[in-house]
């Protein structure tokens, strides 16, 4: 193993609620093993691209329902290819090349899980992007 997949290794937090299991699928595996560790590591940089992405887009999300902001979120991440390819190489930048190699194979699939791991991670801190939290304002 290279260096820097060490260090990205090491850098990675551990998920103990994550079920790895002999009898899984391989793209449920790289989901718990890969996937999930990535994005909790990277999920502060995620919080800021998206505070970015709510500024760009003329703060039209903070004058939404709850329910549509859900909603918001959900389509800027799958429809708005841009932004959902910054996103995905937010994700990318962080595998080893051994995890790319695995991911390249079915590519389509995990994308779909990892954007899915994403809105709902997103879903679940939404009271960060009110106007009135402390993280607008760092």
């Amino acid at each position: 193993m290279s260096t820097r997949s060490e260090k990205l290794l090491q850098q990675r937090p551990q998920i103990l609620s994550s079920k790895i299991h002999d009898n899984m699928s391989r793209e449920e595996y790289f989901q718990n093993a890969v996937l999930r560790p990535v994005l909790k590591l990277q999920n502060e940089l995620f919080i800021a691209v998206y505070m970015n992405y709510i500024r760009k887009h003329k703060n039209v999300f903070h004058d939404l329902s709850l329910p549509k902001k859900m909603q918001y979120i959900e389509n800027s991440v799958q429809r708005d290819i841009k932004f959902r390819n910054n996103l995905k190489g937010i994700i990318l930048g962080q595998l080893t090349v051994e995890e790319f190699e695995v991911y390249a194979e079915n590519s389509s699939a995990l994308n779909k899980r990892m954007m899915n791991l994403l809105i709902e991670r997103l879903k679940d801190q939404i009271q960060l992007f009110d106007k009135d939290s402390p993280a607008l304002s760092a």
